[in-house]
């Protein structure tokens, strides 16, 4: 084999573990965004996860709270009834 040859065939062989190289850069660079995407819209859907569920533990805790004052002024109202009940012994 002639020299020339043999330098022809380690620069070819150099040129396709260059490109070889770069491509797997490409894929590995494409999985990292796919990735970053996926995060990104995993954060996006627990962010709003998070806020329905403040919506709704606020709301249930004023749905508590008016629960809490209608149950006080029904054992008011009891007790003005007892207060007034001629046949309740006190």
């Amino acid at each position: 084999m002639d020299t020339s040859v043999i330098i022809i065939f380690v620069i070819a062989i150099a040129i396709v573990l260059v490109i070889a190289w770069v491509v797997g850069q490409r894929a590995r660079e494409r999985q990292l965004e796919n990735r970053r995407t996926e995060a990104t819209e995993l954060r996006e859907e627990a962010e709003q996860r998070a806020a329905r569920a403040d919506e709704r533990e606020a709301l249930a805790e004023e749905q508590a709270e008016r629960a809490r004052s209608e149950r006080a002024e029904a054992e008011e109202q009891v007790r003005r009834a007892d207060d007034i009940d001629p046949d309740r012994d006190s």
